[in-house]
């Protein structure tokens, strides 16, 4: 799938917490924690000397200056990346923030920082390059950004992926995190900790760092985007690299199944956890769901939140989407959907025919995304109805090559196309009549959002937050947004793809009507950031 650039990602995380918790006049002031992208150098004092760097001052209108800088190119990725990200960003804010990118920076040590962050993160021997780089705006440090950098574990090509480094990692950067809000003179009322790789934060706030007056009283909030990935690894291991007494790794602590548990010892520690939709929520204090901690889960349930993720809506919006053929909103969404749709079948080398349903998939390729029931139908579907399928996404290579070989078999209704492309992503979204989504488990998902947001009727299987987010069409009160099915059986997902056709074919009345009250359903940021801002001030005690 799409990868994303992650020092990206964790400031703008960061700053909009920040500029809710600053500008907009909440009390709480939060950070949260996730690590920055390994080959970026940042400091504040390099780039106010760098004249060099190419980007143009601030307008002097901006009410908050964030400055990066890095020792790459112009005309590298990560560079071109960032440019974009700050001019949505100024434009989103109407000018107020502005974001400068320096390329080719002459980065600065700040050693006496530096060398204070190394002492209080030494996890051993692997230090001797960790570097602390921060963005600093012309205001306060509440709306500052910072990053940890360790070249010796963050100069990869992906940010994670292998066990046998990433909990050794993580321990380094979850003491960073720590360690860096005394040498900054930042305390925090409250971290909020983001799945395994930062869940031994809650864990060293309470035990390593106890002690200090200086972290009482900080509060954590834990959340699990997906139970499944828990950073379990052997107990001696783990009790060497981090410093940990023993006594916290037993079974009501940090062990679990003999292993050392990352993830449950975020769940014990934190003052709150969060997962993404009520109903996974629910579905993780379940022996089904719980992936070997529905026990504990189901202890912390007074302290269990689910807040749906929310959607850009300013990035997924059909009437300006820059990559779609023709924009549209709920008032013409008929003929707009329509341009589109013929567009992108013969983008795809599909006959374009108005009347034959053209389903959308978008999605990592695994078993957790459903894909077992799809091989299962997928001849049956092709063979027997009308129908077209637009495919996009990469994963296992089992489910790859049943893309491939059905492509082949039936190429004039299904072209697949194993990789990712943001733009033929969009046109997916926007172009298509219904958007299959069939999850054995979904925490919250984004493409229903997504197809919601486009017209692009969604048919799911009843779990998470695929459960919260589409109601099911009824046909007798003229109801719902979408299609679902209960079970993970593939007839039974194959017979809700024929309820839908049938709308779609007989009942153009209902169907257009499960569009436009899709498209007016609000996914946005706005609701959810307004439960989290609730949570953040009852654990700090704001009113």
């Amino acid at each position: 799938m799409k990868k994303r650039n992650l020092g990206t990602t964790a400031l703008a995380t960061i700053l909009a917490l920040s500029l809710v918790g600053c500008a907009g006049g909440a009390k709480t002031t939060a950070t949260t924690a996730a690590p920055a992208d390994a080959k970026t150098d940042v400091t504040t004092e390099a780039v106010k000397e760098d004249s060099s760097a190419g980007n143009t001052a601030p307008s002097g209108d901006a009410k908050y200056v964030l400055r990066f800088g890095h020792t790459l190119t112009e005309q590298d990725l990560p560079h071109i990346y960032m440019e974009k990200w700050a001019d949505s960003v100024r434009e989103k804010t109407n000018g107020a923030v502005e974001i400068e990118v320096y390329a080719n920076a002459q980065l600065g040590t700040e050693e006496d920082v530096i060398e204070q962050i190394r002492q209080g993160a030494n996890i051993g021997w692997q230090t001797d390059f960790a570097r602390l780089g921060s963005y600093v705006n012309d205001l306060s440090v509440c709306n500052a950004a910072y990053f940890i950098d360790n070249q010796e574990y963050f100069t990869c090509d992906t940010p994670y992926g292998d066990i046998r480094y990433d909990i050794e990692k993580f321990v380094f950067f979850d003491k960073a995190v720590l360690s860096m809000l005394k040498q900054i003179d930042f305390r925090p009322d409250l971290i909020h900790c983001h799945d395994w790789e930062t869940g031994l934060i809650p864990v060293f706030l309470k035990t390593l760092y106890g002690d200090e007056n200086y972290y009482r009283g900080i509060r954590t909030v834990f959340s699990i985007h997906n139970l499944k990935f828990q950073g379990r690894w052997s107990l001696p291991a783990v009790m060497d690299i981090t410093g940990l007494p023993e006594q916290i790794f037993t079974a009501d602590k940090l062990e679990s199944y003999g292993e050392a548990n990352y993830l449950k010892g975020g769940i014990v520690y934190a003052d709150a956890v969060t997962t993404v939709s009520e109903t996974y929520a629910r579905e993780i204090t379940t022996e089904q769901g719980g992936e070997g901690l529905d026990g504990l889960l189901r202890a912390r349930k007074n302290d269990l939140y689910g807040i749906l993720n929310g959607l850009d809506y300013e990035e997924y919006d059909p009437q300006k989407d820059g990559y779609i053929y023709n924009h549209f909103n709920e008032q013409n969404f008929q003929e707009g959907k329509k341009l589109n749709k013929a567009r992108l079948q013969k983008e795809l080398g599909l006959p374009v025919k108005e009347n034959t349903m053209l389903i959308g998939i978008v999605s990592r390729m695994t078993s957790q995304k459903g894909f077992d029931l799809v091989a299962y139908i997928m001849d049956e579907l092709l063979a027997t109805e009308d129908v077209q399928l637009a495919v996009l996404g990469t994963g296992e290579e089992q489910y790859q090559d049943m893309f491939r070989y059905f492509t082949q078999k039936y190429p004039d209704k299904i072209q697949a196309s194993i990789g990712y492309s943001e733009e033929r992503a969009h046109r997916i979204y926007a172009s298509c009549d219904a958007f299959l989504m069939p999850s054995l488990f979904e925490p919250c998902g984004l493409s229903q959002l997504m197809s919601l947001r486009y017209g692009t009727v969604p048919i799911v299987r009843e779990t998470g937050g695929l459960k919260d987010t589409v109601e099911a069409y009824n046909e007798y009160e003229h109801t719902g947004t979408g299609f679902s099915f209960a079970n993970y059986n593939a007839h039974e997902m194959l017979g809700t793809i024929r309820y839908a056709l049938s709308v779609f074919r007989d009942r153009k009345q209902d169907w257009n009507g499960l569009i436009q009250r899709g498209m007016k359903q609000d996914f946005s940021w706005n609701r959810s950031a307004g439960k989290y801002e609730a949570l953040y001030e009852k654990l700090t005690d704001f009113e």
